[in-house]
């Protein structure tokens, strides 16, 4: 098992890693909008948001030597399921002819008041 980290994602604000590499899979936790840089949370729209966990998501991965063409699952966790297809335009971009398994849901809360947070899982 080895940890993944990189400064061109936000640290952890928990007892937990940006990604786990554990046999031929890299485990990215959940994701939010912030900003690696400074370490805020950016806030703003639900489309601002997605783009800076997208993006976020994309730096864990090359750290651990992967694209977002190795992602084979992704879960994608919504305050308001309303906002699905903002969401989905955006994440869109970052799957065109790729397209891995995927799950969505609402929930009550999400860190920092966040409005999406988006996890993945990539194979090697």
């Amino acid at each position: 098992m080895q940890i993944i980290e990189t400064d061109k994602a936000p640290k952890a604000i928990g007892p937990y890693s940006q990604a786990i590499k554990y046999e031929s899979f890299v485990f990215v936790s959940g994701q939010i909008a912030i900003d690696p840089e400074t370490q805020e949370f950016i806030g703003g729209s639900v489309e601002k948001q997605t783009e800076r966990v997208m993006e976020n998501i994309k730096a864990i991965l090359e750290e651990a030597g992967l694209n977002m063409n190795h992602v084979v699952k992704t879960t994608i966790y919504l305050k308001d399921i309303n906002d699905f297809e903002k969401v989905n335009e955006v994440y869109g971009r970052y799957f065109t002819e790729h397209k891995p398994a995927r799950a969505t849901v609402e929930v009550s809360n999400l860190p920092k008041g966040a409005l999406v947070e988006i996890e993945v899982i990539a194979g090697i």
